[in-house]
């Protein structure tokens, strides 16, 4: 028995060493001089556990600023914060920046993810007025798994079911949602194309449909969801483009303001099309500022 508990024990301590060895790998967010960061903040907490955002906040200015909240995916078990760059545009028409990290599937099963998510939302509206943030100009964003988590965190509006360790904040609508590759249904994703990500993900529920529909977005589209930018690869071989059509049909047919962006021959994050990614980018910032949030 004391064989196993070591084991364990020097497992656990190379993964969490080689998660600090990866983060060291990546450069700090480049932020302009009017910009300032507040990094490592702790936006949500719990038994065994805390969640923390990077901040990166315009100078204060007498008219309150749009945000943007950023995830990362990696099929809910792994990358980071650390990792995601790109802000460039945010920070040059003003916004602020939330790029958050979340629970792991090693760490919390769904729907712990989603909880996260919901709690960083509800932080920065908490926080709203400290952080110089209308709080009508929210936008949150991600790809992949993060793409999974930002639709799940926009379109639950003021649906509380996971807001367990955020219920203080009642009225949790965003104006956007920016969907990259992301799951949309996560029963589908699980058994119909054999995800073990999603599996371990539902841990002890993975034969739970209902349950699983409960942590998938298309579940919550409805008509008065907010506009919603998809951008995805013909070629993606880990989540199926067909995950992202649904859902950009299903907008269409609620009368919901969509754009869906398809890059032929490109692969999951657009691989195999890496210059589609800043093509991506403007696509995104001209649909954002279209709504009027910047």
């Amino acid at each position: 028995m004391k064989k196993i508990i070591l084991g364990f024990a020097l497992f656990a301590c190379s993964f969490i060493q080689a998660q600090e060895d990866t983060i060291k790998k990546f450069k700090p967010v480049a932020i302009p001089d009017n910009y300032t960061k507040q990094l490592d903040v702790v936006y949500t907490s719990g038994t065994g556990f805390q969640e923390k955002l990077d901040l990166y906040l315009p100078n204060k200015t007498s008219k309150l600023a749009p945000a943007i909240i950023n995830i990362h995916g990696g099929g809910w078990v792994n990358g980071s914060k650390e990792q995601q760059g790109g802000f460039s545009g945010y920070f040059k028409n003003g916004f602020v920046v939330a790029n958050i990290e979340y629970r792991m599937t090693h760490e919390a099963k769904a729907p712990a993810a989603v909880e996260d998510a919901r709690c960083a939302l509800a932080y920065l509206i908490r926080h709203a007025a400290e952080l110089n943030i209308d709080v009508n100009r929210i936008v949150v964003m991600g790809g992949s798994a993060g793409g999974h988590l930002a639709l799940m965190t926009g379109l639950l509006a003021n649906d509380h079911r996971f807001d367990n360790n955020c219920n203080d904040v009642k009225d949790m609508k965003v104006a956007a949602i920016i969907d990259k590759w992301g799951i949309t249904d996560v029963w589908a994703w699980a058994y119909c194309c054999k995800s073990h990500s999603a599996q371990n993900w539902l841990g002890d529920r993975k034969a739970d449909e209902a349950f699983a529909k409960t942590v998938s977005p298309m579940t919550y589209v409805k008509k008065t969801s907010p506009p919603i930018f998809i951008c995805h690869g013909d070629a993606d071989s880990t989540v199926p483009m067909e995950e992202s059509i649904a859902l950009h049909d299903k907008l269409i047919q609620l009368g919901v303001k969509t754009e869906l962006m398809i890059v032929p021959h490109a692969g999951h994050s657009l691989s195999g099309a890496k210059d589609q990614l800043k093509v991506m980018d403007e696509k995104i910032l001209v649909f954002l500022k279209e709504l009027e949030i910047y």
